[in-house]
């Protein structure tokens, strides 16, 4: 039974020397960090996909079907044109956003995130 207790984990816990034990907290913060920052990047990038998607589907005149048209009459030009300046600024901002993440994560985890 001595031999069984020499080699338990609550044990070997209380017996690890100060550098182990910051050793073991500082690999925990770094792999929170590392998550969360990669999490974080990765919803950029998604975002950014769905916002230039809709900002595309604004293009898209056929209201109800492939065959059909919107009306000249109820088109409204000035709030299409400043909806597609206010996406094309967002997607712009995002575009930035998303480079310098990935460039942090590279400097702080000495890691790349693959382009998604």
């Amino acid at each position: 039974m001595e031999d069984h207790k020499q080699h338990a984990a609550f044990l070997d816990s209380l017996k690890r020397n100060h550098d182990k034990i910051r050793d073991d907290r500082a690999h925990a913060i770094a792999e929170d960090a590392q998550l969360m920052y990669k999490r974080e990047t990765e919803d950029l990038a998604l975002f950014l996909k769905r916002l230039k998607r809709e900002q595309e589907n604004m293009l898209d005149m056929s209201p109800t079907d492939a065959n059909s048209l919107v009306l000249a009459s109820d088109f409204d030009a000035k709030n299409y044109v400043a909806k597609d300046l206010e996406m094309a600024v967002k997607i712009r901002n995002l575009e930035i956003k998303l480079e310098l993440a990935k460039k942090r994560y590279a400097y702080l985890f000495g890691g790349k995130i693959e382009e998604l």
